[in-house]
């Protein structure tokens, strides 16, 4: 799948994505072929950084207990304090509620045991189990700033893989780059590489699917 191809798609993603009142995000859709999901070789899972970030100051929650005070002039946050954290386990529904407002989660080393008991059945299905502080961090908002431009992708039961690739605040050529790299992780992630690639669909948060190339 050639650059020329992916920017011929978002150009077209975003011609045919109409005007609206609120900032649309490029969604991205890759359908895999050949994917047994009963191989754990099939479990697909991968981390990737996009190169030009998401373009949009997603919101990320925190487990944090020593590094509140670091925390507190970082937008667009939220802090989830030590003492608070158990109080999830025993209620579901602001534990789900939360999961679904958070774009990630991070937490510090220590309190990961605690996190994992309260929302481990929440997150882990979701694929957003928290992101561990390093110890000795010097900079906690570059560290948020770093997570809110790294997407999560995992096949489990379908072979289906969608994300975030963007905001249609940002350039053309930098909505391309950062689908290139998706597309380019999930081939080196799958066991016979790019030829499990199905098709590749892009999409505004309210327009028309654009087929990216031409695998079939």
């Amino acid at each position: 799948m050639t650059s020329e191809a992916i920017l011929k798609a978002v150009k077209e993603a975003r011609e045919k994505g109409g005007k609206r009142n609120f900032s649309q995000s490029f969604d991205l859709s890759i359908a895999l072929k050949g994917m047994d999901m009963k191989k754990p070789e099939n479990k697909i899972k991968v981390e990737i950084a996009l190169p030009k970030g998401i373009g949009k100051e997603l919101k990320i929650g925190a487990f944090l207990d020593a590094l509140i005070p670091a925390a507190k002039n970082i937008e667009n946050i939220v802090i989830i304090k030590k003492d608070e954290i158990e109080g999830y386990s025993r209620d579901k529904k602001s534990a789900r509620s939360l999961a679904k407002q958070c774009f990630a989660f991070l937490s510090e080393a220590p309190l990961m045991p605690t996190v994992g008991r309260a929302f481990g059945p929440v997150l882990a299905v979701r694929n957003k189990m928290p992101k561990p502080i390093p110890p000795n961090l010097p900079d906690l908002a570059g560290f948020v700033k770093r997570l809110r431009g790294t997407i999560r992708l995992a096949v489990k039961e379908s072979p289906v893989l969608n994300c975030i690739v963007g905001s249609e605040k940002m350039a053309d050529g930098d909505i391309a780059e950062n689908v290139e790299a998706v597309i380019k992780a999930v081939e080196g992630a799958a066991p016979k590489g790019k030829e499990q690639i199905r098709t590749v669909y892009l999409k505004l948060t309210m327009g028309e699917p654009i087929k990216v190339g031409q695998n079939g």
